[in-house]
Order: structure tokens, then sequence, then C-alpha cells
């Protein structure tokens, strides 16, 4: 019995001897969110940039109990839970491209960030705008102790909408408003004449325009810039390009590069955002032989009748058509003049052939070029032709011989006659007898 009461008043010693537990409980403080860009806060119009953003908690505890009794809790009242992070374009003229961003939580005097892609339309003016940040976040409201083990956590939803600036620089820029070609032909040089405003937000010091080959495009810039001087925010010109085109392209629209070089009120030299337009180009100009076969014969010398038309979509100047004669031809008046051919004109050449008498009686092709000059006095020659010449008999053996026996028949015809008006002259002019 002594031995059960001394063990009661060890363990009533070693309770009062170890406390209980010691536990805290917060009687104020909760997120308290601040958002700001990291890094430069100034981009260029025509940028497709990653927009760093931070996010700061800085809400404080300001009340702390801590004593026995108390369950410690699990999360603190001023940790932002589940920090959602969206950011819209608001009236500003951006386009946001990312997705609302989840960020975690952030605890009192920590930060956390969120990224966003951001697009910078050309056409932004310069300025400073506001992007709205929408904040959603969940923090612990309310911690409720029932008895000595048990806790209830009241959570409670929150949301923020911060205003963030956002400074776009003003920069000179090109609106092309029309393209218009002269005379631009595959395979000849021409002129391009563009409608250009300069639609930027600042004015361009020291101005150039320049064009530039877009690529592999067949349209390649011969004089490729034009000097403007002061070019204002808002003006309109016309600048005029000579550009030329591959004579392997086709009649159709092709790309070419504009772009816009000046000082800006920095005094720095900067390049605007290139603009892609398009420029129509015409068909080839080209030609086609028209005429029928010209027909020849075996061991003669003639004059053969050429029409050449122009196939093209734009006037051939000074055209001189040529021929080839090969075997069995010669020719010694193997270039004719042609003069002007409008598209759809055609002209007559005239050309002097001469055809060995071994000649086979067949059509043949002899090849044929026109040389011309395009609207800018450049010297053309076109794809090769094909005249058709067709080698025909001409008067054969048969033919011959009968013209030769009617030759000789004549002849003897002629000399009988004339045998028989001798003779008959002669008689009348015998002597008179004197019987």
């Amino acid at each position: 019995m002594k031995k059960c009461l001394i063990l009661i008043i060890f363990l009533i010693c070693g309770i009062i001897a170890v406390p209980g537990l010691a536990g805290s409980k917060y009687m104020s403080g909760g997120p308290e969110l601040s958002a700001a860009i990291s890094g430069p806060n100034e981009f260029t119009p025509g940028d497709t940039v990653p927009l760093n953003i931070k996010v700061e908690n800085s809400g404080l505890i300001s009340v702390k109990f801590a004593q026995s009794g108390i369950i410690e809790r699990d999360d603190l009242p001023n940790t932002a839970k589940m920090v959602t992070a969206d950011l819209t374009a608001g009236e500003s003229p951006l386009v946001i491209k990312s997705d609302p961003q989840r960020i975690g939580d952030i605890p009192g005097g920590k930060s956390a960030q969120a990224s966003f892609l951001i697009k910078i339309p050309s056409e932004t003016p310069g300025g400073t705008f506001s992007l709205p940040l929408h904040l959603s976040y969940t923090y612990l409201a309310m911690a409720e102790q029932e008895g000595l083990d048990n806790v209830q956590y009241i959570y409670k939803v929150k949301e923020a909408t911060l205003s963030l600036p956002f400074r776009v620089r003003p920069v000179a820029a090109l609106t092309v408003l029309s393209v218009t070609p002269e005379q631009l032909n595959v395979g000849t040089e021409g002129y391009v004449t563009l409608q250009v405003r300069n639609s930027g937000s600042e004015p361009a010091k020291k101005a150039i325009i320049k064009i530039t080959r877009n690529g592999n495009s067949p349209v390649i810039p011969t004089d490729s810039s034009i000097y403007l001087g002061e070019y204002p925010d808002g003006a309109t010109i016309t600048p005029r390009f000579k550009v030329s085109v591959s004579s392997d392209a086709e009649g159709q629209t092709y790309p070419l590069d504009v772009a816009l070089i000046y000082e800006n009120s920095e005094g720095d030299t900067v390049t605007s955002e290139k603009v892609t337009v398009g420029v129509p180009v015409g068909g080839k100009i080209s030609f086609a032989v028209s005429s029928p076969p010209a027909s020849v014969t075996p061991g003669s010398k003639q004059v053969i009748d050429v029409v050449y038309r122009n196939t093209g979509n734009a006037t051939a100047f000074n055209a001189q058509a040529r021929i080839s004669a090969v075997d069995p031809f010669t020719s010694n008046d193997d270039t004719a003049y042609l003069g002007d051919l409008a598209a759809g004109e055609s002209a007559i050449a005239h050309f002097e052939i001469s055809t060995d008498r071994s000649a086979v009686l067949k059509e043949y092709g002899l090849d044929s070029e026109v040389r011309y000059r395009d609207s800018l006095n450049n010297s053309q020659i076109s794809e090769t032709l094909k005249v058709r010449v067709s080698v025909a008999r001409g008067p054969g053996p048969d033919t011959e011989y009968l013209n030769y026996i009617l030759v000789t028949l004549l002849v003897a015809v002629l000399a009988g006659f004339g045998y028989w008006w001798f003779v008959m002259r002669k008689k009348g002019r015998k002597p008179v007898s004197n019987d």
C-alpha cells in the first residue's frame, strides 16, 4: 500500500514538472500583395517580349499569443496560398499571348514571379499604358480550437486587381498604302512606286527609305535607297524605285521588303520594323511565229515572209528578227526590222534564203529570235522560235525534157520556115529567058 502511494506521488510530480506543449495564436495580420515589372519597363512597337512580373507579399503579423494548451497552426494568416495571376491588356493595344499563371504560395515577406508573353503591335503609339493584373488567392481567415486536440481552419478567397505601368517607346513606323508597278515584266527592269505613311509616333530625322529583296523573290532592287531627310509622323510620301525581275519568274505578285532608317529623338540611328508588300509582275515579253510554212524549191534563191506576233503583256521597242540558216539553206540577208510591237501586234519580216539543189523534199525548222529593247531601253533577246520552211518539188526532169523538145521543135519550125522563105524568094528572082 505504501509503494502504490509513492508511485502516484511520483506520477503527479512528473505531470507538474513537464508542462503541456505550447502553441501560437495570431490575432491579426493577413496577406498584402503588390506587383511590379522586373527589369526594363520600356519596349519597342513590333516586339514580342516576355514580361516578368514580381508579386510580393508584405503582409505582417501584429499580434501573436504563445502559450500552453494552444495547438500550433499549419498555416499562417499572412500567407497567400494558391496564388493565380492573370494579366490583361485593359484599354491598351497590346496583345497578351499567355494564359493565367499559377505561382503557388507566397508567405509574408516573400515574393514570387510570373512571366507573360506580350506582343506590341507595330502601330502602337508611344506612351505609358496601364495593364490590369488580376490576383486571386486563399488565406487563413480564422482557426477555431476545439478542446486540446482539434482545430477548425476557416479559409477565404480574395481577389485583387493591380495596375502595372507599361511604357512603349515612341518610334517612326511605315504603313504602305499602295504599290504601283510601271512596265514591270518578267525578265525586264521597271519601276515600283510606293505610297508610304509614317504611322509611328515620332518624326524621323535624316530618314532613308530602303527596299530589299525578300528571300528568293525574283523582284530584285536596282536602286534600293532614297534619302528623305525630315519625315514627320503622319506624313505620306511616294518614293519610286527601279527594280528588275529575273527571267525564270512567272506573271504574278511577288514580295518585297520596305524599311525606314532614321535618327530618333535621342540621336541614335535605328531601323524600323520591315514591311512586306506584294509587287504585281506582268508576264514575260514573248513572241510567236504566226505565218504558215514558207515554200521554197531546191536550187533556188527566194524571199520568204515570216509573221512575228508579240504574245507578251508589254511593248517591245525597236524589235529586230533574225533567222539562222543552216544546211541546206544559206542566207546573206538574215535580219529584218520589225519596229515597235505592242502586246498583241504583229509585223512581217522578209528574209532572202538560198536552197541547195540537193535539198531533201520535206519541212525544215529554222531557229529564229527577236532582239528588242524594254521600256528602260535595256537590250533583251526572246526565246528561240521556229520558222518552218517547206522544200517542195520544182520543175522535174520530165518537164525539163518536154521544154527541151518544145524548144527544139520551135527552132526546127523556125529553121524550116526560114528555108522555105529563102527558097521562095530565090525562085521569085529567076532571070527572064530570051526565048
